[in-house]
């Protein structure tokens, strides 16, 4: 049986996040960011919430860059460059890479399959004649 409820909940900033991100979509997305250029922890947590994940939780966020590691899709050395403490950099590996692109085709199916949903559920829900921006940029 299907619940009428919402499965949306306020995050500490007050938004709300209707589901959310798959649990473990912060991989390819980390790795993806990886891919360009090597990051401390602290600037890859940053690009997470520039990409659009609200709410990350930071020891989850470190034990994910461990497993990573673990995993040898990511290796990380010591940076005792700067002037304050040392810091780990992350650095994506060829192995990373092939996880990546595994990823990418998962999520190019995925892609297909919510393309054809909100082309059923337009058909249901959006009143005739209602264009959306994309639509409308579609024509220029």
């Amino acid at each position: 049986m299907v619940s009428n409820r919402s499965s949306s909940k306020e995050n500490k900033d007050g938004k709300r996040n209707v589901a959310g991100a798959p649990k473990n979509f912060m991989i390819p997305v980390l790795l993806l960011l990886l891919r360009d250029w090597n990051a401390h922890g602290y600037e890859l947590m940053q690009k997470l919430i520039q990409f659009g994940f609200h709410s990350i939780d930071q020891g989850n966020f470190y034990r994910t860059l461990r497993q990573l590691e673990k995993d040898e899709f990511v290796t990380s050395e010591w940076d005792t460059s700067s002037g304050g403490p040392a810091k780990r950099i992350y650095s994506i590996t060829s192995a990373g890479e092939q996880y990546l692109q595994m990823w990418a085709s998962s999520l190019e199916q995925y892609q297909k399959m919510l393309d054809q949903f909100f082309n059923v559920y337009s058909q249901f829900f959006m009143p005739p004649g209602f264009t959306t921006n994309k639509d409308d940029q579609s024509k220029k």
